[in-house]
C-alpha cells in the first residue's frame, strides 16, 4: 500500500492564524484611528500658529492686534482673516475666531459634532499673544 502525503493546512491551523490576526488587527486598529484623529488635529495647530505669527507682525506694525469684529473663518468664509494674510485652504474641518482685548488676543479653533472622529465630542484649540497653544477639549481622549 502506498501512503499519500498530505499537503495543505489543517482546519485548526487556519483557524489559529484567523485569531492571531484578530487578536492583532484588534490593536492595531485602535490606535490607528488615534493617530489619524491626531494628524486631523495638525490643521487647528498649523494655522493657530499661523494667526499667531501674523498678530505679532500686524502689532510690530500696528501697535494693536487685528480685531475681526467678530468675524469667523471658516469653509463658508476663507477669506474673513485676509488683512493678516490668512487664507483657509478646503477642506477645512475647524471654525476660527479670534477675539481682541486691548492688547491681548486668544485665537480660537472649534470642530464641533461629529468632531475630527466619529463620536460627538467636540476639539479646541487656543492660542493667545503669548504663544500658548492649548487643546482645551481633547477629541481623541474622549
Amino acid at each position: 500500500m502506498k501512503f499519500r502525503s498530505r499537503k495543505g493546512f489543517t482546519l485548526i491551523e487556519l483557524m489559529i492564524v484567523v485569531v492571531i490576526i484578530g487578536i492583532l488587527a484588534s490593536m492595531a486598529i485602535p490606535r490607528y484611528y488615534t493617530a489619524a484623529t491626531k494628524a486631523k488635529q495638525s490643521e487647528a495647530k498649523n494655522l493657530l500658529k499661523q494667526v499667531f505669527v501674523m498678530q505679532s507682525a500686524y502689532m510690530q506694525e500696528h501697535g494693536a492686534y487685528w480685531d475681526p469684529g467678530g468675524a469667523s473663518m471658516s469653509t463658508a468664509t476663507p477669506d474673513a482673516f485676509a488683512s493678516i494674510q490668512i487664507q483657509l485652504e478646503p477642506p477645512a474641518r475647524y471654525v476660527y475666531s479670534i477675539a481682541v482685548n486691548q492688547q491681548h488676543f486668544v485665537a480660537t479653533a472649534n470642530c464641533s459634532d461629529p468632531g475630527i472622529d466619529t463620536d460627538p465630542t467636540a476639539d479646541q484649540w487656543t492660542i493667545d499673544d503669548n504663544g500658548i497653544l492649548v487643546n482645551a477639549i481633547d477629541d481623541v481622549s474622549n
